[in-house]
């Protein structure tokens, strides 16, 4: 057993805060803790050793917090964001409802026609509030209104309509039964402002749904895409596979080969490796990590490689040095990215390649590591001569969120990210969560504590 570091953590069973260990045994990075009154728990982070070491090394820490509460109680119980904080917002996060179509067991939110427990959905005007929260208090690139199921709420259009006064980038995450239903809500939906739909899609194959969801719904998901595919301009979709071990991460290759062949309109792969909260139960059989996607990723596909992959906050490092914006410090043991660059309109073989092909991703890093910043001169050093740099070039020289996103429509972006849950459960990376949740009582809590600690505190006791 090697030792990694200690940290602080939560009890399962009780959440109070104990001590926690990560370490190595047999190439894998492993959680131990143990609780007073409940006992020792155990349970993997990484299943690779040497990527999560290579991860580490490529990590940049970002810039600036958004402070918006005392110090009250210790972490992870003060959240709001408190000055422990050690990231700003990257994407604001709003319930608008937690009303839901569908029953899934691996819900973290618990959401389901009764509202998941909830007294009742926040009304129009509590959510421009919480817009205009996020507008006013971070630095949050966009927002993302999720549920529950929130196409449920006829005003959904409204309430894009008015975030995108406020922000560039304004998503919906959704099941995609009322889009698979309707063409005409499709370009309501566009027509509204909606950057990009994230839409769950666990496989190409029924098994998954019916295990995941508790009942078939792969044509409605292709319904769905199909429907939204001509709903505007530029309709976009990222496809979300929660992902659990002996359910579907047999499926991973064939997902990301999916959204190649709709690549005019997926704009990218999200895989969330499962997360034991809410109604999900734990099962360590289950349990997958980043460093699993990965290794699937690469022994499925053929064309991407574990050297193809980067720590979020790199992600956040390149972007924001290239739109001249403050970078920040998603930890690097949350997730992963990579882009395929899809030549499909400029090649008759459809070709695939990542990013990697184009940019030196490892001299860029070393170049921010070197000086903890990074001009947009230096960056462009390191970007190979191809139509990507030109499209790079045209973004640079106008800062227009437009050419970003026809930068944006000629990659596909492949990434996971691994959302913590009360057994693998860091405070260290909680400190540096990007994503975070906006509240009713005017709070802004990170993702993990949100659904792990503080969402059942907006339960309706009575129910």
């Amino acid at each position: 057993m090697n030792p990694i570091r200690t940290t602080k953590s939560i009890c399962p069973v009780c959440y109070h805060t104990i001590d926690a260990s990560l370490y190595e045994e047999n190439g894998a990075v492993y959680m131990e803790k143990s609780c007073a009154e409940h006992g020792a728990f155990k349970d993997l982070c990484w299943s690779d050793y040497q990527l999560y070491q290579q991860f580490e090394a490529k990590d940049t820490e970002g810039a600036g917090i958004n402070e918006l509460t005392e110090i009250n109680e210790e972490c992870p119980f003060a959240c709001g964001l408190c000055p422990r904080h050690e990231s700003s917002t990257v994407l604001g996060v709003i319930d608008i409802t937690m009303r839901c179509n569908l029953s899934c067991p691996t819900c973290f939110a618990e959401s389901d026609g009764n509202g998941g427990g909830y007294e009742k959905d926040p009304d129009f005007e509590q959510l421009k509030a919480i817009i205009d929260n996020f507008a006013s208090n971070t630095n949050a690139a966009g927002l993302q209104f999720s549920g529950g199921e929130p196409t449920l709420r006829d005003d959904l259009p409204e309430l894009i309509a008015y975030a995108r006064t406020k922000f560039d980038h304004v998503e919906v995450n959704t099941n995609g039964l009322k889009m698979a239903a309707s063409p005409e809500y499709c370009k309501e939906l566009e027509s509204a402002g909606t950057s990009v739909i994230y839409l769950q899609f666990d496989g190409v194959t029924e098994e998954p749904y019916e295990k995941l969801r508790g009942r078939k719904l792969l044509a409605m998901k292709k319904k769905a895409i199909e429907n939204h595919r001509t709903a505007g301009p530029k309709p976009a979709i990222v496809l979300v596979p929660t992902i659990a071990k002996g359910i579907n991460d047999d499926q991973i290759g064939a997902i990301i080969n999916f959204a190649v062949e709709n690549s005019a309109i997926i704009r990218g792969v999200n895989f969330q490796p499962v997360s034991f909260c809410g109604r999900t139960p734990h099962d360590h059989h289950e349990r997958i990590t980043v460093s699993d996607v990965i290794r699937k990723v690469e022994e499925q596909t053929g064309f991407l490689h574990k050297e193809d992959f980067f720590p979020p906050s790199f992600m956040s490092m390149l972007l924001g040095t290239l739109a001249s914006t403050s970078e920040v410090g998603c930890h690097f043991s949350c997730g992963a990215f990579s882009y395929l660059v899809v030549e499909k309109k400029r090649r008759a073989d459809g070709k695939v390649e990542p990013i990697t092909r184009y940019l030196d991703m490892e001299k860029l890093a070393a170049a921010y590591n070197r000086n903890k910043r990074l001009s947009v001169f230096t960056a462009l050093r390191y970007i190979h001569p191809s139509f990507i740099k030109e499209l790079f070039i045209g973004f640079l020289k106008s800062h227009d969120y437009e050419d970003l996103s026809d930068l944006h429509f000629n990659l596909l972006f492949i990434g996971a990210m691994h959302f913590m849950d009360p057994y693998n459960f860091e405070c260290a990376r909680l400190r540096r969560c990007v994503i975070h949740y906006g509240l009713p009582d005017g709070r802004i809590v990170p993702f993990c504590s949100y659904n792990t600690i503080h969402r059942k505190d907006f339960k309706n006791p009575a129910r």
